[in-house]
């Protein structure tokens, strides 16, 4: 059976240090980081991360700040909203949680959000500055897979990474982190031809496509390590719902080397790379030295 790479643990672990480093920006320099968190509409799922979110922020010694929104809300109060932040210097990131009600273009609200504030990376400067190989905010679930690879791979270099999925959320950005750590990198998708056979290469795995248990055992190569980013929800006995991944964990952990769980893997890690995102900005806005977390 396969390494289970635990993201409750690392996770906390992470939480932790940013945590402690928030204390010392707030002891040394009178700061305290601000996540600014809009959230529109009455979305059950989006609902429930918000909640994490705040709950997290505030146990991590930063101030919070939640507006929630009508779903009727028209597009220009939301951008109002959102240039209000901007110029707000108690906030240091502004997080509008996807998706947004069909009036109101996901694409203009993000690129009104100050590039310095964007914690989740979703900005075209911060996208095109991941690409390039610069500094900047990058996405939360990308970096949060980083890491889980790390805890247990240590170094990157030369594997072959598959990433199923070429969303700009996940599979882009993240193809731009492994190719940072050193990784040849292929991004599969819906049409590529011999998606298993792709797949089946791979010294590192990952599924990122929404689809529930679409990669089977047969997928994974041998002693290989899997990455699982889907969280779906679907009928389990007796009419209760659960949440499985993308990956089949039944089949790929007897054959992997290491594999995350769903729920319990990478999902955990989105919202501890968030509040670092949120220190990282905080420290860049005043000019302070980021701290290694």
């Amino acid at each position: 059976m396969a390494h289970i790479i635990d993201g409750k643990s690392i996770s906390a672990q992470l939480r932790q240090s940013v945590t402690e480093q928030v204390a010392v920006l707030r002891s040394q320099h009178e700061i305290t980081p601000g996540l600014a968190v809009v959230l529109v509409g009455e979305n059950p799922a989006s609902q429930v991360y918000v909640k994490n979110k705040i709950i997290q922020t505030a146990n991590a010694g930063m101030n919070s700040y939640c507006h929630r929104l009508s779903a009727e809300v028209s597009e220009e109060e939301l951008l109002n909203l959102v240039e209000h932040l901007n110029a707000d210097p108690s906030v240091n990131g502004i997080l509008v949680q996807l998706p947004l009600p069909d009036q109101i273009d996901s694409d203009k609200v993000i690129s009104m959000i100050d590039p310095n504030k964007d914690v989740d990376g979703f900005h075209v400067m911060n996208a095109g500055r991941l690409t390039v190989g610069l500094d900047g905010l990058v996405p939360c679930t990308p970096v949060g897979c980083i890491i889980l690879l790390k805890s247990y791979l240590n170094d990157l270099t030369g594997c072959n990474a598959v990433i199923v999925g070429r969303s700009n959320i996940v599979g882009k950005p993240l193809a731009a982190l492994l190719l940072r750590e050193h990784c040849t990198v292929t991004i599969a998708h819906s049409r590529t031809r011999n998606l298993a056979q792709v797949c089946r290469q791979a010294d590192i795995l990952i599924a990122a496509v929404g689809r529930p248990e679409m990669v089977k055992g047969d997928w994974v190569k041998p002693g290989s390590t899997v990455i699982d980013v889907g969280i779906n929800r679907i009928e389990g006995d007796g009419g209760k719902t659960r949440l499985v991944g993308d990956v089949d964990y039944q089949e790929a952990s007897e054959v992997a080397g290491a594999i995350t769980p769903v729920p319990g893997g990478v999902g955990p890690m989105t919202i501890a790379c968030l509040l670092q995102n949120t220190l990282r900005a905080a420290c860049l806005q005043n000019g302070i030295q980021v701290p290694h977390v």
